[in-house]
Protein backbone atom coordinates (compact mmCIF):
# COMPACT_ATOMS: atom_id res chain seq x y z
CA UNK A 1 0.00 0.00 0.00
CA UNK A 2 2.59 2.51 1.33
CA UNK A 3 4.54 1.50 -2.16
CA UNK A 4 1.27 2.38 -4.30
CA UNK A 5 0.47 5.53 -2.11
CA UNK A 6 4.30 7.08 -2.99
CA UNK A 7 2.66 6.41 -6.67
CA UNK A 8 0.29 8.21 -6.53
CA UNK A 9 2.32 11.43 -4.41
CA UNK A 10 5.34 11.48 -6.22
CA UNK A 11 3.72 12.85 -9.07
CA UNK A 12 2.81 16.03 -6.83
CA UNK A 13 6.55 17.79 -7.57
CA UNK A 14 6.40 20.18 -4.71
CA UNK A 15 5.25 17.15 -2.63
CA UNK A 16 7.92 14.86 -3.56
CA UNK A 17 10.62 16.77 -2.28
CA UNK A 18 9.05 16.17 1.52
CA UNK A 19 8.54 12.72 0.86
CA UNK A 20 12.53 12.51 -0.09
CA UNK A 21 13.39 15.00 2.47
CA UNK A 22 11.25 13.09 5.42
CA UNK A 23 11.20 9.19 4.23
CA UNK A 24 9.12 6.51 4.89
CA UNK A 25 5.77 7.33 5.95
CA UNK A 26 5.31 6.37 9.87
CA UNK A 27 1.86 6.62 10.86
CA UNK A 28 1.24 5.97 14.63
CA UNK A 29 -2.37 4.22 14.60
CA UNK A 30 -3.60 3.86 18.13
CA UNK A 31 -5.46 0.50 18.69
CA UNK A 32 -7.53 1.32 21.99
CA UNK A 33 -10.22 3.57 20.46
CA UNK A 34 -10.94 5.35 23.51
CA UNK A 35 -7.25 6.38 23.99
CA UNK A 36 -7.31 7.75 20.59
CA UNK A 37 -10.54 9.80 20.69
CA UNK A 38 -9.03 11.11 24.25
CA UNK A 39 -5.90 12.13 22.43
CA UNK A 40 -7.53 14.05 20.01
CA UNK A 41 -9.66 15.84 22.25
CA UNK A 42 -6.75 16.80 24.37
CA UNK A 43 -5.05 17.83 21.32
CA UNK A 44 -7.62 20.22 19.95
CA UNK A 45 -6.26 23.61 19.06
CA UNK A 46 -2.88 23.40 21.11
CA UNK A 47 0.69 22.65 19.63
CA UNK A 48 2.00 19.24 19.30
CA UNK A 49 4.88 19.85 21.82
CA UNK A 50 1.93 20.78 24.72
CA UNK A 51 -0.86 18.06 23.78
CA UNK A 52 2.13 15.52 24.51
CA UNK A 53 2.55 17.35 27.92
CA UNK A 54 -0.97 16.70 28.89
CA UNK A 55 -1.43 13.22 27.52
CA UNK A 56 1.45 12.00 29.85
CA UNK A 57 0.32 13.84 32.73
CA UNK A 58 -3.03 12.68 31.88
CA UNK A 59 -1.60 8.84 31.53
CA UNK A 60 0.06 9.66 34.87
CA UNK A 61 -2.59 10.22 37.22
CA UNK A 62 -3.49 6.65 36.51
CA UNK A 63 -0.35 4.30 36.71
CA UNK A 64 1.43 2.09 34.15
CA UNK A 65 -1.82 1.20 32.24
CA UNK A 66 -3.67 3.58 29.91
CA UNK A 67 -7.23 4.01 31.58
CA UNK A 68 -10.16 2.67 30.96
CA UNK A 69 -13.47 4.54 30.78
CA UNK A 70 -14.40 3.17 34.19
CA UNK A 71 -11.18 4.40 35.44
CA UNK A 72 -11.70 7.92 34.30
CA UNK A 73 -15.01 8.01 35.46
CA UNK A 74 -14.33 7.93 39.05
CA UNK A 75 -12.72 11.18 38.96
CA UNK A 76 -13.85 14.40 39.17
CA UNK A 77 -13.97 16.83 36.89
CA UNK A 78 -11.43 19.26 38.61
CA UNK A 79 -8.67 15.60 38.72
CA UNK A 80 -9.14 15.36 35.43
CA UNK A 81 -8.66 19.22 34.98
CA UNK A 82 -5.60 19.22 37.13
CA UNK A 83 -3.34 17.86 34.27
CA UNK A 84 -3.64 20.75 32.36
CA UNK A 85 -6.60 20.56 30.61
CA UNK A 86 -9.56 22.87 30.02
CA UNK A 87 -12.57 22.66 32.12
CA UNK A 88 -14.42 22.08 28.89
CA UNK A 89 -12.09 19.33 28.10
CA UNK A 90 -12.30 17.80 31.03
CA UNK A 91 -15.76 17.35 30.84
CA UNK A 92 -15.81 16.46 27.62
CA UNK A 93 -13.41 13.38 28.48
CA UNK A 94 -15.39 13.09 31.88
CA UNK A 95 -18.77 12.44 29.49
CA UNK A 96 -17.01 10.38 26.87
CA UNK A 97 -16.30 8.07 29.46
CA UNK A 98 -19.71 8.04 31.36
CA UNK A 99 -21.17 7.33 28.20
CA UNK A 100 -18.86 3.94 27.22
CA UNK A 101 -19.79 2.79 31.03
CA UNK A 102 -23.35 2.95 30.34
CA UNK A 103 -22.81 1.63 27.01
CA UNK A 104 -24.03 4.29 24.96
CA UNK A 105 -20.93 4.98 22.87
CA UNK A 106 -19.85 1.30 21.22
CA UNK A 107 -16.65 1.68 19.00
CA UNK A 108 -17.16 -1.09 16.92
CA UNK A 109 -19.76 0.12 15.08
CA UNK A 110 -17.18 2.54 13.28
CA UNK A 111 -14.97 -0.06 11.83
CA UNK A 112 -17.28 -0.79 8.96
CA UNK A 113 -19.08 2.77 8.58
CA UNK A 114 -17.74 5.44 5.94
CA UNK A 115 -15.75 8.09 6.67
CA UNK A 116 -18.45 10.42 6.85
CA UNK A 117 -20.74 8.47 8.37
CA UNK A 118 -18.18 8.50 11.32
CA UNK A 119 -17.99 11.71 11.15
CA UNK A 120 -21.37 11.96 11.46
CA UNK A 121 -21.91 10.09 14.63
CA UNK A 122 -18.87 11.38 16.51
CA UNK A 123 -19.88 15.38 15.85
CA UNK A 124 -23.00 14.39 17.93
CA UNK A 125 -21.22 13.79 20.77
CA UNK A 126 -20.63 17.03 22.71
CA UNK A 127 -16.74 18.34 22.43
CA UNK A 128 -16.11 16.16 19.16
CA UNK A 129 -16.21 18.65 15.96
CA UNK A 130 -15.26 17.57 12.60
CA UNK A 131 -11.35 17.84 13.08
CA UNK A 132 -11.67 15.72 16.46
CA UNK A 133 -13.53 13.15 14.26
CA UNK A 134 -10.84 12.73 11.38
CA UNK A 135 -7.98 12.44 13.86
CA UNK A 136 -10.05 9.37 14.93
CA UNK A 137 -10.28 8.15 11.48
CA UNK A 138 -6.84 8.43 10.92
CA UNK A 139 -5.25 7.75 14.00
CA UNK A 140 -7.76 4.68 15.54
CA UNK A 141 -8.96 3.57 12.16
CA UNK A 142 -6.31 3.84 10.18
CA UNK A 143 -8.25 5.62 7.79
CA UNK A 144 -6.22 6.59 4.45
CA UNK A 145 -8.07 9.55 2.50
CA UNK A 146 -8.51 11.38 5.27
CA UNK A 147 -7.96 14.99 4.72
CA UNK A 148 -8.60 17.48 7.65
CA UNK A 149 -9.07 20.86 6.10
CA UNK A 150 -9.36 22.45 9.55
CA UNK A 151 -5.85 21.90 10.67
CA UNK A 152 -3.58 24.98 11.06
CA UNK A 153 -0.54 23.16 10.88
CA UNK A 154 -1.52 21.49 7.42
CA UNK A 155 -3.49 24.62 5.64
CA UNK A 156 -0.44 26.70 6.76
CA UNK A 157 2.04 24.20 5.84
CA UNK A 158 0.55 23.90 2.22
CA UNK A 159 0.62 27.45 2.07
CA UNK A 160 4.38 27.63 2.59
CA UNK A 161 4.93 24.65 -0.05
CA UNK A 162 3.20 25.83 -2.64
CA UNK A 163 3.44 29.60 -2.01
CA UNK A 164 -0.19 30.44 -1.87
CA UNK A 165 -0.66 33.43 0.26
CA UNK A 166 -3.92 33.29 1.30
CA UNK A 167 -5.80 30.40 -0.84
CA UNK A 168 -9.46 29.50 -0.85
CA UNK A 169 -10.76 26.35 0.38
CA UNK A 170 -11.06 25.47 -3.42
CA UNK A 171 -7.54 26.24 -4.15
CA UNK A 172 -6.38 23.66 -1.37
CA UNK A 173 -8.80 21.22 -3.01
CA UNK A 174 -7.84 21.19 -5.55
CA UNK A 175 -4.40 20.67 -5.06
CA UNK A 176 -4.59 17.98 -2.56
CA UNK A 177 -7.50 15.87 -4.47
CA UNK A 178 -4.65 14.72 -6.92
CA UNK A 179 -3.36 13.01 -3.63
CA UNK A 180 -6.36 11.05 -3.55
CA UNK A 181 -6.90 7.91 -2.24
CA UNK A 182 -4.04 8.70 0.41
CA UNK A 183 -4.59 11.89 1.38
CA UNK A 184 -3.68 11.08 4.88
CA UNK A 185 -0.11 10.26 4.18
CA UNK A 186 0.24 13.36 2.24
CA UNK A 187 -1.67 14.91 4.99
CA UNK A 188 1.03 13.37 7.19
CA UNK A 189 4.01 13.88 4.98
CA UNK A 190 2.90 18.42 5.05
CA UNK A 191 3.15 18.09 8.97
CA UNK A 192 6.31 16.31 9.03
CA UNK A 193 8.04 18.95 6.72
CA UNK A 194 6.06 21.58 8.76
CA UNK A 195 7.85 20.23 11.90
CA UNK A 196 11.79 19.08 10.76
CA UNK A 197 12.14 21.60 7.65
CA UNK A 198 11.70 24.47 5.79
CA UNK A 199 9.62 24.66 2.84
CA UNK A 200 11.42 26.49 -0.01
Amino acid sequence: MYDDALLVLNKDKKLKKIISSVGECNIRTISNPFEALVEAIITQQISDSAGKSISLKFKNLFGKKYPTPSDVAKLTIEQIKSVGLSRMKAEYIFDISQMIVNKKLDFKIFKKMSNEDVISELTKIRGIGRWTAEMYLIFALGRMDIFPLGDLGLINGIKKLYELENPSTDEILEITNSWIPYRTIGTWYIWRGVKNFQFV
